[in-house]
């Protein structure tokens, strides 16, 4: 029997924790979100740290199997340079 709080539940990850809130005398401290993190909601996540940092950006243009799939599938110029 463990006493940690399980972070996935039947439909997946719960979408918030918070393990350093303090506890009360009517509550232990932490919590876990009884909510889950929608599919749709993980791009969402992924577009606000690109948008904050360029993250997302530089990692596929710094991947060759992504610039390749891209240049095959027939995209080219932006930022993926004219074709060589």
């Amino acid at each position: 029997m463990t006493l940690e709080p399980a972070l996935t539940r039947e439909h997946g990850l719960v979408c918030s924790i918070n393990p350093t809130c303090p506890a009360s005398p009517r509550r232990r401290g932490g919590w876990i979100s009884h909510a889950h993190f929608a599919l749709d909601q993980g791009p969402v996540v992924l577009m606000i740290e690109n948008y904050r940092s360029g993250m997302l950006w530089r990692l596929m243009r710094g991947c060759p199997f992504v610039v390749t799939g891209l240049r095959r599938a027939g995209f080219k110029n932006g930022w993926l340079g004219p074709e060589s």
